[in-house]
């Protein structure tokens, strides 16, 4: 059965893994983001990786070992001896809120009491949870098989609260 896992890479070693699984026809996905490095001499825009050493995979698990045999591969994240899956509505979520970087900023992992949807706008259907930060809402979006977040700016009147716990979607 194919799920998304995410996989932790060798330090800077994301795009060249992105590449060898590409290769191989994985389904892969890496979260880039734009950010401005300066240097002595210059400043240069350059793609880096939203969640560093990590990238999404999509396969089965029973081979897993080809995934782990590529080069630039650490491990497959584990939670407890099981593998993380990361459910594909949160793949989604992910690529969506990276068509529209403006207002997307890494959140430290938290645990939603409530689950949301947005309901208008461009991130109509994405599902998460509403933190408020000075007085501006933000829609975070948790990843779980990486323990991390991110969050976008939203109106509050854009979202639906929806019964069922995030651990259900």
């Amino acid at each position: 059965m194919m799920h998304w896992y995410a996989i932790y890479t060798k330090p800077r070693a994301e795009k060249k893994v992105f590449e060898r699984l590409d290769e191989k026809k994985i389904e892969t996905f890496l979260p880039l983001v734009e950010k401005v490095r300066i240097w002595k001499d210059r400043k240069k825009k350059l793609e880096m990786p939203l969640f560093p050493g990590y990238l999404f995979a999509k396969f089965d698990y029973k081979n897993r070992f080809d995934i782990l045999q590529t080069d630039g591969i650490v491990k497959i994240i584990n939670f407890r001896s099981v593998p993380a899956v990361v459910p594909d509505w949160q793949i989604d979520s992910l690529r969506r809120l990276l068509e529209h970087p403006e207002t997307l900023q890494l959140e430290n992992a938290m645990q939603p009491d409530d689950l949301v949807e947005v309901t208008e706008g461009p991130f109509k259907g994405i599902k998460g949870c509403v933190r408020t930060v000075k007085d501006v809402s933000r829609l975070v979006i948790i990843i779980e098989g990486l323990q991390q977040s991110v969050s976008v700016e939203i109106e509050s009147v854009f979202l639906k609260k929806i019964k069922e716990a995030a651990a259900k979607v």
